[in-house]
């Protein structure tokens, strides 16, 4: 017991250190990377001392669980509220009803094209490296872990048919999707706002003073859930060092190293989609560097938090202050990126899953209708994957069943999932925010000056 004292006290010290920081002229982003450090090495050191599994080590990680899973829990707690804030401000803002179907059109399209784009990169990386999900180990971590997945995600997505996942989308009770009932909530919060959203602009139209106090609310409860996800954020540092602890110190090397040629596939093929968005923003006149030297606080953010959604004021501080991108188009890419489309978690990882699985059951992954049939199937259940952890897990639980594929590699893959979730996480944000360029540029709203301005300015949320 004396040990699992001590081991807390150096984790507390080690987040009042972090405090201490937060006075200084750190950003955000460089804290977040700090903790993950502090994290990694705190997490290295309790395993050497302590060994694997010793209930010592497993007491320490039961309290430190307390820092790390709560402040997931509070990630997930904001995400309802702050994508529902986002898309009715966005929408309400436009004043014509039109321009949302240009705008949707365009964003959707780009995240959701990247994100075939990236199941068929994850469908090469897997083949290329000749991935398989024979012969990997089932211990005592990955038996817990698919017990979990059985029990909590799979119930939720079982029998979910491509033709029930598009009616998901469509709320039916939109209050019941705020507390993330179903899998697909989010996306039927999208949806509710959005409708919310054009009835601001239709009252605005047809009683002006109504719908100018509507339109004051709307930016009261926009201003107000960003205080609130700031609040969040600012707790950002811990609970990454948290997560970071627990990864480092459960983590059998052994294991990592037995998947290493899993892990460097899945980074290969993130670089890959990140030269897809450099060539998508090319095309449109956008310069990829410049592009990546100003939204590199977003991907640092995205890579240490491994949030998609927790990044989105960030995301949407960047496009409009540094890429000139309007606030409208900004808030719309950002909100829908860490609900569709995502290329990392949604697009990559269960397109590499389902070709390790394949031949497990005898298929065949090189047949190019089973291909076809995937990239279909993991484009469109890429809607409604919530940015926050667990999205990649049950974007795999939706794709693999959906293809007559087993569940088993999500939890077999449990040792090195949080190595890859960073990278994922950091491609998603790039994926939303090449969206939000690109659509910008198409429609010839960027603001030029903003875009070609080396002045890199400070951002409130970073």
């Amino acid at each position: 017991m004396a040990s699992v004292l001590i081991n807390l006290v150096i984790f507390a010290a080690l987040i009042v250190a972090l405090v201490r920081l937060q006075g200084g002229q750190l950003s955000l982003s460089v804290r977040v990377f700090i903790a993950l450090v502090l994290g990694t090495l705190f997490g290295i050191g309790l395993q050497l001392v302590h060994g694997t599994g010793t209930p010592a080590l497993q007491t320490t990680i039961d309290w430190i669980n307390v820092a790390g899973n709560g402040y997931v829990q509070l990630l997930q707690m904001v995400v309802m509220p702050l994508v529902f804030a986002a898309i009715l401000s966005a929408v309400a803002r436009l004043h014509d009803a039109s321009a949302l179907g240009r705008i949707s059109v365009l964003t959707l399209g780009t995240l959701l094209g990247t994100t075939t784009i990236a199941a068929l990169v994850g469908v090469v990386m897997s083949l290329a490296f000749g991935l398989t999900a024979e012969g990997l180990a089932q211990g005592a971590a990955e038996t817990a872990r698919l017990t979990m997945l059985e029990t909590s995600y799979a119930p939720r997505v079982a029998d979910l048919t491509v033709p029930q996942l598009l009616l998901s989308f469509i709320p039916r009770n939109p209050f019941a999707d705020l507390t993330g009932a179903n899998p697909t909530s989010i996306i039927a919060v999208v949806v509710f706002a959005a409708f919310l959203g054009v009835a601001a602009i239709r009252l605005l139209r047809r009683d002006p003073e109504k719908g100018r106090s509507l339109l004051n609310l709307i930016d009261i409860l926009q201003a107000w859930i960003s205080q609130l996800v700031r609040l969040i954020m600012a707790l950002t540092p811990y609970g990454v060092m948290a997560l970071m602890t627990k990864m480092a110190a459960t983590s059998n090397a052994a294991d990592i190293l037995n998947l290493g040629k899993f892990v460097v596939a899945s980074y290969l093929g993130l670089a890959i989609m990140f030269v897809v968005h450099a060539v998508l923003l090319s095309l449109t006149g956008v310069n990829p560097l410049t592009f990546y030297r100003k939204i590199v606080p977003a991907l640092t953010f995205a890579f240490s938090s491994r949030s998609s959604a927790a990044t989105i004021p960030l995301n949407v501080e960047i496009q409009t202050r540094r890429l000139g991108v309007p606030q409208t188009i900004a808030s719309f890419s950002a909100s829908f990126g860490a609900t569709i489309g995502q290329n990392g978690c949604a697009g990559l990882y269960p397109a590499m899953l389902a070709v390790m699985v394949a031949p497990t059951v005898g298929i065949d992954p090189l047949d190019p209708a089973w291909i076809m049939t995937l990239l279909a199937i993991v484009t469109l259940s890429s809607a409604g994957v919530a940015g926050v952890g667990g999205g990649a897990t049950m974007a795999a639980l939706i794709v693999l069943p959906a293809m007559g594929l087993p569940v088993t590699l999500v939890a077999l893959l449990i040792s090195v999932e949080p190595l890859i979730d960073m990278g994922r996480t950091a491609l998603n944000v790039s994926g939303s925010m090449t969206a939000g360029t690109v659509t910008s540029q198409i429609l010839g709203q960027t603001d030029k000056a903003v875009l070609q301005s080396r002045d890199e300015r400070g951002l409130q949320s970073a």
